[in-house]
């Protein structure tokens, strides 16, 4: 199993990246907290639309 991302914005590049038989649970920590910082992104987005 092989996961990576990273974020396309060039102001600031988080990137993470797991392969293999990582501890799962880590990994689903991992994409808990990017979610996260997904949602938090995209609220900010739409508060800067929305004034």
């Amino acid at each position: 199993m092989s996961f990576s991302f990273t974020n396309p914005r060039p102001d600031r590049e988080p990137s993470f990246s797991f392969t293999g038989p990582a501890d799962v649970e880590e990994q689903l920590q991992t994409i808990a907290d990017l979610a996260n910082e997904i949602l938090r992104l995209l609220a900010e987005v739409r508060r800067q639309i929305n004034n």
